[in-house]
């Protein structure tokens, strides 16, 4: 059986593609799996790093905003559009795949769209609660839609019905135990807050959670894991020091980018973070409280509707950028911790929104089209 995955631009989209098809090459080890992406974005790392052929196509977003830069960018887009279909034809033609599968990113656009027109099988995944323009355009044309949450399906029009398999989780997450980790951090058994406002570090985020830290400065009545981001790196430790905290301080755990992840989700029991798609899924797994604080800056506003099937079912708290200030932030910190019930039961509402075999699931919907192609 030949697979064709088609997946970039971010580890979001990537690292569950990769899982499936992890999953996929232990089942048959004889089947032969390519992956499409673009040569400069992350899964020209990922992809290979993980034994995986990655062939490539040069394709991008638009940009907004009317700039030259931004009209420039966006004609050369539009070209790339253009090209790219010509280019997923030969890889798809020369490769012959039993199954197209599209884990998003703009090369899933032309790659799928191709494989349709060519009469492969296709599949898409969609992660998040409010769907991308382009799988809006393609689950009238697929053969499955594969979701990650039920919200989903009020936006779309589907060529056949589709199915709810949740999105793939890191396997190491569920390895660290709760008393190693907080033991191994040197945590007593005051709560442990972990916050994480992303790769370069959202700056309003990074602002709040200092003034969290400030407002704690004193009784240190919990512990606090921070991922400052690559830019956050550069000035909160500075702002911490103006407000008389250490960023070596005893209950304080500040890094630039967080590489033990398993072990922060085990010692913690409040986690502050954005609303991606992968983010969610994991506060699912593991049934950890949290506040979502979404990301204004995102196609479709996408993470506030991932957000708000989590609040709607009771199993996390939100709030928006716009709202967030040294105020909303400690107040509903505060609130939470000092509730452990209350707290306790958003963790479950999350837990019970899990999928935990979305792996399985949908690495056996892509072996079924594989062998009724």
């Amino acid at each position: 059986m030949k697979f064709l995955f088609a997946a970039g631009g971010t580890g979001g989209h990537i690292n569950p593609a990769l899982a499936v098809a992890q999953y996929i090459r232990d089942k048959y080890p004889d089947s032969e799996i390519i992956f499409v992406g673009t040569s400069d974005r992350m899964e020209a790392q990922l992809v290979p790093a993980a034994g995986f052929e990655l062939r490539t196509i040069k394709i991008s977003g638009f940009q907004r905003g009317f700039s030259f830069s931004n009209i420039k960018f966006n004609v050369k887009t539009a070209f790339n559009i253009f090209t790219s279909s010509k280019e997923a034809k030969k890889i798809i033609k020369d490769f012959g795949p039993d199954v197209a599968i599209g884990f998003g990113g703009y090369v899933s656009g032309p790659v799928i769209r191709t494989a349709v027109k060519l009469g492969v099988k296709t599949v898409i995944h969609e992660q998040n609660a409010f769907p991308g323009v382009t799988n809006k355009v393609l689950a009238s044309k697929v053969d499955r839609v594969l979701l990650t949450v039920d919200d989903a399906k009020k936006y779309m029009k589907f060529k056949n019905e589709p199915v709810v398999t949740g999105l793939p989780v890191r396997g190491e997450l569920f390895k660290a135990n709760r008393e190693m980790a907080r033991e191994k951090f040197g945590f007593d058994d005051r709560p442990v807050i972990l916050s994480v406002g992303g790769s370069l570090g959202a700056r309003k985020i990074n602002d709040s959670i200092t003034e969290l830290i400030a407002a704690h400065r004193e009784d240190k009545s919990y512990y606090h894991i921070h991922a400052m981001g690559k830019y956050g790196a550069q000035y909160m430790p500075e702002e911490l020091l103006k407000r008389s905290v250490s960023s070596d301080a005893e209950n304080l755990r500040l890094y630039e980018y967080i590489n033990n992840m398993a072990e922060c989700y085990a010692a913690c029991d409040l986690v502050i973070a954005r609303s991606g798609a992968s983010t969610l899924s994991e506060l699912q797994a593991l049934g950890k409280p949290s506040i979502l604080i979404p990301s204004p800056n995102v196609a479709e506003n996408h993470q506030y509707h991932n957000a708000m099937a989590m609040v709607n079912r009771g199993a996390a708290v939100l709030i928006e950028e716009k709202d967030l200030n040294k105020e909303t932030l400690n107040s509903a910190v505060d609130k939470l911790l000092s509730d452990a019930d209350k707290l306790e039961e958003i963790g479950k509402n999350a837990k019970n929104m899990a999928i935990n075999n979305s792996t399985e699931r949908i690495g056996e919907i892509i072996i079924y089209f594989a062998n009724n192609k």
